[in-house]
């Protein structure tokens, strides 16, 4: 939706910047945000499952917890980056 606002010219893009910044728009790219770094670390977990570390039942309970865990904390300091929060 942003390239193509973007491509679409200056009206369409003033529209998705206005659908962005509202609160439903911030909740929307939280959440995406959210899901690249979901993603990105479970897809680590499985590299490491793949070479065979990690079988144990309690040490992949603790890599699925370190997980979810990872991509809130990745989540929280993305948008503490681009929000500016410096304190």
């Amino acid at each position: 939706w942003w390239l193509w606002a973007l491509a679409a010219g200056p009206d369409d893009y003033q529209s998705f910047s206005a659908h962005a910044s509202s609160w439903y728009g911030l909740v929307l790219l939280v959440g995406l945000t959210w899901a690249f770094w979901q993603h990105l670390l479970s897809g680590i977990r499985h590299l490491v499952l793949d070479i065979g570390a990690g079988f144990e039942l309690r040490i992949n309970k603790l890599f699925a917890v370190l997980t979810v865990a990872g991509a809130l904390f990745l989540t929280a300091l993305t948008w503490f980056l681009i929000l500016g929060v410096n304190q």
